[in-house]
């Protein structure tokens, strides 16, 4: 039974990047306190994978891959997202990047606009 101070019964919420790391730790600690997920990546298999934990503790889920960095998928997203939820109560922006470079003076523009993009500038 969730601590009443944090439960979120029945609450949709959606995670982007919620298919690892601290994106697929914040959808099953959402769902152990009550929430049900629509989980967000851009691979759907893994999507599914965590879909199925949070189906396993007792919430609805649904995977919806998408690639938040693409804005004209967005809107696909959330008419989706509310329409197979009822909803959405709840909305974690995690997705991010950081990939690897040598060093900050010899990322490319490209890499950093694309990285300044999504985990600035991204929905």
């Amino acid at each position: 039974m969730p601590d009443p101070l944090f439960a979120y019964t029945a609450t949709p919420g959606l995670v982007t990047g919620g298919s690892r790391g601290l994106g697929r730790e914040m959808v099953l600690g959402f769902a152990r306190r009550g929430a049900d997920a629509v989980i967000v990546s851009r691979r759907e298999e893994s999507c599914r994978a965590v879909a199925a934990e949070v189906e396993a503790l007792g919430r609805r889920a649904w995977a919806m891959p998408c690639n938040v960095s693409d804005w004209d998928a967005l809107e696909d997203l959330a008419k989706s997202a509310w329409a197979a939820a009822g909803g959405i109560d709840v909305l974690v922006n995690n997705a991010g990047s950081s990939p690897l470079a040598p060093s900050s003076l010899e990322t490319p523009e490209e890499l950093f606009d694309k990285v300044i993009a999504l985990n600035f500038k991204g929905p």
